[in-house]
């Protein structure tokens, strides 16, 4: 559940800013430590921002960016997939819930959609992991993912 001062909305070319600057926050610090600068960050979210089926929304409290979430529906045999292609939250805003309420209304969204089900990867030796798996995410033992470097 939201309060007063929490406001979800989609990600548009207005907020993108906000977003890469929140991306930046999360990612650059710990656990990840990872060195992204502003300009590459910002072409990282553009690729998804700029996809066809692309589906995104920002958390906001107090007018400050909390978190993102970026992803795509899929079409599946079934019924179509909601794809988890980034989800973060602020560096100093993890721990605190945000998380939960971004994908609780990520979860929402899908259902009013008629989305059958919402899909993401993660890496199995990181706090994100056990996040997932705490609000009801469960491997799925017959996919895995792949990866060979080239260089």
């Amino acid at each position: 559940m939201l309060t007063a001062e929490e406001m979800i909305v989609p990600i548009t070319a207005e907020n993108l800013d906000d977003c890469v600057n929140a991306f930046l926050k999360a990612y650059n610090g710990p656990p990840w430590n990872y060195n992204w600068t502003y300009d590459r960050a910002r072409k990282y979210l553009s690729e998804y921002t700029e996809c066809g089926q692309f589906v995104g929304f920002v958390l906001y409290d107090e007018g400050q960016i909390v978190g993102a979430t970026l992803g795509h529906i899929k079409t599946w045999w079934t019924n179509d997939q909601l794809m988890i292609d980034e989800f973060f939250i602020a560096g100093e805003k993890q721990g605190m819930g945000y998380g939960k309420k971004l994908l609780a209304f990520w979860e929402q969204y899908a259902a009013e959609n008629k989305i059958g089900s919402i899909i993401l990867m993660t890496n199995r030796y990181m706090p994100s992991y056990g996040f997932y798996n705490k609000i009801g995410y469960t491997d799925i033992e017959q996919y895995v993912f792949m990866f060979k470097p080239v260089f």
